[in-house]
């Protein structure tokens, strides 16, 4: 069926229209070239003697709802160079209209790749469908890695950090250009060895962002030894957070009696309250079993083999990090913990009230979590005059000593009064906290020093020491603009992509669809 409309609307430039028809659903363009000459790819002569021809039928973009077939018609020449090896060649199209051997025009193979690397195989094979464009998912992935390009920019600031294979198990390296808010590579592990040789390989960058890991410090002293290291200063910021709390888990007995809490009455416990209070007093036979093995001299080692215990846990037991009766995780009202506390300070009682003022603010959790926390607050409040109530966990602690005094309750305040009488020297690790995050978040640099001599003989010593090993990056943090947030966002796009691929591509595939999209 022969079909009567503009044919200039069809074709890619350099090529010219014999005749459109439609067969089934497929609109069919008979084209040639325009051109009456061609060059011999090997020796490069312009020959216009022609052997024979034969067709190519490459897919093009679809029209009016068709897929769109060209029928080319292609001249072999004859090459008349007398020192040329090749007799007789084809023609070549230009690179806009198709590549040698191609099944699909240059401008449906831009599309193919531009799908390939926005979705992946299988949902850019389900979206071709419904475009018209016959392409499977392999061929999708295969446009992907035959057009990644790695990087030939010169590289001066960059950021690097891992990121998990599998959580645990097995991890990667993601490396960052933070001048142009690019992705550069991925390594397939975090060794120190692996990210040695790609830095070396690279002797021109001046500036490396990194968070606190030994093994990427290390491997840069070697690669890249006038390179300046930064360390990042939202770990800085979590680490100090995670010291203060090991402080507090360490001294927990000692602040249970300090706020008059050190006998526990289980009539005033929720039912989930009441299964971690069993689970404590089972913890405590063991906790006690590795105590006494710890004072008699026993090596940690020893210990975890004797009971079949993990290294980590015996760690805890024997730095005192597991006395806390009521370990609170994070939830969907940890972000509103503060909200709800003024909301009771005022006044407000009712936890259904309570829930229907957060939900008009977005808070997406159930009215049952906002009413079992109204209800251990009653609680509390009612056992805090005969002074046999439960003692708040370490984690809020924490976060009531490093609040503003200014945001606290009577009742919190007059807590936190009780706790640093009682313990001056969790009061002196508390305003070493506030000191240190006040340093990081205005970059004072010229107080890291004297702060860290009056860190490390404190509860902080163990953090303040490991800021110590590795002060030229902590200094420089605080006085470089350079982090590593640029970073932690590049993992977070590549925790999406192995999500949506079903975490099976391996590395090649995730390296050409960072880079190739950044």
């Amino acid at each position: 069926m022969a079909l009567h409309f503009s044919r200039r609307d069809f074709l890619p430039a350099g090529l010219k229209a014999d005749q459109i028809e439609l067969v089934e659903n497929t609109i069919r363009i008979h084209s040639h070239s325009v051109k009456t000459t061609a060059a011999c790819p090997h020796c490069g002569t312009i020959s216009r003697h022609v052997h024979s021809r034969y067709r190519r039928r490459p897919a093009d973009l679809p029209a009016h709802g068709r897929a769109v077939e060209l029928v080319l018609l292609v001249r072999r020449f004859r090459c008349r160079a007398m020192n040329c090896s090749t007799k007789i060649f084809a023609e070549r199209f230009p690179p806009a209209v198709t590549r040698p051997y191609a099944r699909r025009t240059s401008r449906l193979q831009g599309l193919v790749r531009h799908l390939g690397l926005a979705l992946g195989g299988r949902p850019a094979q389900a979206l071709a469908a419904r475009l018209q464009l016959p392409a499977s998912k392999d061929t999708f992935l295969r446009s992907i890695r035959s057009t990644a390009k790695a990087a030939r920019s010169e590289l001066r600031v960059i950021g690097i950090d891992d990121w998990a294979w599998r959580k645990g198990q097995r991890y990667g390296t993601l490396i960052c250009d933070l001048e142009r808010r690019r992705v550069i590579d991925l390594l397939p592990d975090r060794e120190p060895a692996t990210v040695e040789a790609w830095l070396r390989a690279r002797p021109g960058i001046e500036v490396v962002a990194r968070d606190r890991n030994g093994g990427y410090g290390s491997a840069v002293s070697r690669a890249l030894p006038k390179a300046v290291q930064v360390a990042d200063r939202w770990h800085l910021l979590e680490n100090v957070s995670a010291a203060f709390l090991s402080a507090v888990q360490r001294n927990m007995p000692a602040i249970r009696k300090a706020t008059g809490a050190n006998t526990l009455d289980p009539k005033l416990l929720t039912a989930a309250e009441r299964l971690q209070y069993e689970g404590f007093l089972r913890r405590q036979q063991t906790n006690r079993m590795v105590r006494q093995m710890a004072d008699d001299g026993t090596p940690i080692k020893r210990i975890v083999r004797l009971t079949g215990l993990s290294r980590g846990l015996v760690r805890q037991i024997v730095r005192g990090e597991r006395e806390d009766v009521f370990r609170i995780r994070q939830s969907s009202l940890t972000p509103w913990l503060l909200r709800l506390e003024r909301e009771w300070a005022g006044g407000c009682r009712n936890g259904a009230e309570l829930w229907r003022r957060l939900r008009a603010d977005g808070f997406q959790g159930s009215l049952r979590v906002v009413g079992e926390w109204t209800t251990r607050q009653r609680r509390a409040e009612q056992a805090v005059p005969q002074g046999t109530g439960k003692s708040p966990s370490a984690r809020k602690i924490a976060r009531l000593l490093t609040m503003g005094r200014d945001h606290l309750n009577k009742a919190d305040a007059i807590q936190v009064a009780r706790i640093e009488a009682a313990l001056p020297a969790l009061a002196t690790a508390r305003r070493l906290t506030d000191r240190f995050t006040d340093m990081v978040r205005n970059a004072r640099e010229g107080a890291l020093e004297g702060w860290l001599e009056e860190a490390e003989s404190g509860l902080l010593g163990a953090f303040a020491r490991g800021l110590r090993r590795d002060q030229a990056a902590v200094a420089a943090a605080l006085r470089e603009p350079w982090s590593n947030g640029q970073t932690e966002g590049q993992i977070n796009r590549l925790k999406t992509l192995k999500r949506q691929m079903y975490g099976r591509a391996n590395i090649d595939l995730l390296r050409a669809r960072l880079v190739a999209a950044s």
